[in-house]
């Protein structure tokens, strides 16, 4: 049987290395380095979305990866990926890191330097584990193939933009479209989830935050199943209390709602902490939320690029949602996606504060009437990031499509060099 392995190295000495010796191994298959556990997590998500049989049986992860430290990216790999055998590259090698290690779902421990024989047997012993969980999977036909539930969290450039009643809304869709879905606020100072749908509920994300082990018990105690069908998990009322959940704290919530829920969406709010730098950067779709105006955009682009400096997210690979556009607005969503490099959406959000201003001003969001062309906007977008099942569409107004279709960033959208599009032009180098 051929092994493959993907070594997984942030420093380019140690993975070549690696990489010279397992190409030694009989039947091994070693794929190249990836330099980051980003990289990493994301090769292994695409693999997994064709079929669990194109992911790699061993994935050796280097003690000096980066920018998630090794432990937690073992964890992580373990609770997305459960069909793939991890082992460590360490060069402490004593009983208290085993034991963490183990902990965190390692199938081995690899001493370093490396030496043939050690790396021999823990590579085998690690592939063998993962042929046999593939072939108890293979048992269960309602058995997932892929990384389990899809992780969608919304960002907002700047406080004021929308993203709260963006992130509601998708979640509502999904909900609505008969996928299970938990709403996550993890703005953990100033989250507003709970005013937004009328809920008040004591317990939050914070209840979670000192839980090595969450299983599915304790994650229901702090999860509120509303009656709109979601699952929401709240900020904390106190907001100094946001300072308990940290990165590793966030990891911990996210895998275990992703083993739980099939649709996982992340109200992100608009600061840069490690909780929600993770959230992000283990999203399958990271949202950015903002508005056609100079200084949302501008602000939009410093986050994109603080996302790329700390490693947390690459600027291609995040979705902009451009909210209150309209034809007559000077910057276009066209414009937006070239000056911040991200992806922008084919269905721009129209400003019409007008429809919203009721149902948000009675924290009653879910009331949010068929016909308002934000609600079809908004809905229409959840259809585009992959949040609704073809089977199972929600009762979006047929308008839906065409409203999304006349504020794409096609040809259609014309860019007049004045104004405030001079302004932003002339600040792209900042």
């Amino acid at each position: 049987m051929t092994t493959r392995i993907l070594p997984a190295a942030g420093d380019p000495d140690a993975a070549r290395a690696v990489l010279a010796l397992l190409s030694q191994l009989p039947d091994a298959e070693p794929a190249g380095p990836v330099p980051d556990s980003t990289t990493l997590l994301d090769t292994l998500a695409r693999l997994a979305s064709e079929s669990i049989d194109e992911l790699p049986e061993v994935v050796l992860v280097h003690e000096r990866i980066g920018p998630v430290p090794a432990l937690d990216l073992i964890r992580e790999v373990a609770l997305r990926f459960p069909a793939v055998g991890v082992v460590l590259l360490s060069s402490e090698t004593g009983p208290a890191l085993f034991s963490a290690a183990m902990d965190s779902g390692a199938r081995g421990l690899i001493s370093l330097p490396l030496a043939y024989e050690e790396l021999a047997a823990r590579v085998q012993a690690a592939a063998q584990w993962s042929v046999g969980v593939r072939r108890h999977l293979g048992r269960g036909a309602d058995t997932p193939a892929g990384p389990g539930g899809r992780v969608v969290t919304v960002t907002g450039a700047k406080g004021g933009v929308g993203t709260t009643f963006t992130a509601v809304q998708f979640a509502l869709a999904a909900a609505a479209a008969g996928r299970r879905t938990a709403l996550v606020d993890l703005d953990l100072q100033a989250g507003d989830v709970g005013s937004y749908l009328d809920v008040q509920f004591r317990r939050s994300i914070a209840d979670l935050a000192g839980i090595q082990d969450i299983s599915p018990r304790v994650l229901q105690d702090a999860v509120y199943d509303d009656r709109t069908g979601l699952a929401l998990l709240l900020a904390p009322a106190e907001g100094e209390r946001g300072e308990e959940v940290d990165e590793r704290a966030a990891r911990h919530v996210i895998g275990a709602l992703r083993a739980r829920y099939e649709i996982v969406v992340i109200d992100c709010g608009t600061q840069v902490t490690g909780a929600n730098a993770a959230a992000v950067e283990t999203a399958d779709v990271a949202v950015l939320v903002t508005t056609p105006d100079v200084v949302a955009v501008r602000a939009a682009k410093r986050l994109v690029r603080m996302w790329e400096r700390l490693q947390v997210r690459k600027a291609e690979d995040t979705t902009m949602v451009v909210n209150r556009w309209s034809k007559h607005t000077e910057i276009q969503p066209a414009l937006i996606q070239k000056i911040t490099k991200t992806r922008a959406t084919r269905t721009p959000v129209p400003a019409a504060f007008k429809e919203l201003q009721a149902v948000v001003d009675a924290g009653r969001v879910q009331d949010l009437d068929n016909r308002s062309t934000v609600k079809q906007a908004l809905w229409t977008l959840a259809g585009e990031l992959g949040l609704l099942t073809a089977a199972q569409d929600p009762s979006v107004p047929a308008q839906a499509a065409a409203g999304g279709a006349s504020g794409g960033s096609g040809s259609a959208l014309a860019v007049r060099a004045a104004g405030p599009v001079a302004r932003l032009r002339r600040g792209r180098e900042g």
